[in-house]
């Protein structure tokens, strides 16, 4: 994956609903379905706002306490998941 400080969901084909247990995501143009945990729809609405990576990895770390490298390698391996399934834009 390439360091981007933002980046963006590819949001014409994608319709996505968030909740207290995750998230769920149609992609319209792939005919799929992807289903998120909460911390994968807590980095979906981050960004979603437009939250600088750096922003959101920070802002889950002290919500949740956790190892800072951990929190960065385990968020960036999401976000690698979803642009292989192109649901983020370049």
């Amino acid at each position: 994956m390439k360091a981007r400080l933002v980046m963006s969901i590819r949001t014409p084909d994608l319709r996505f609903i968030v909740n207290d247990d995750g998230a769920v995501i149609l992609d319209v143009d792939h005919n799929t379905i992807f289903t998120l945990n909460v911390t994968g729809a807590y980095v979906w609405q981050g960004l979603q706002r437009g939250t600088p990576l750096a922003n959101i990895i920070a802002n889950l770390r002290q919500d949740t306490d956790g190892e800072a490298l951990l929190i960065e390698r385990d968020v960036r391996a999401f976000l690698e998941q979803l642009e292989q399934r192109h649901l983020l834009s370049s």
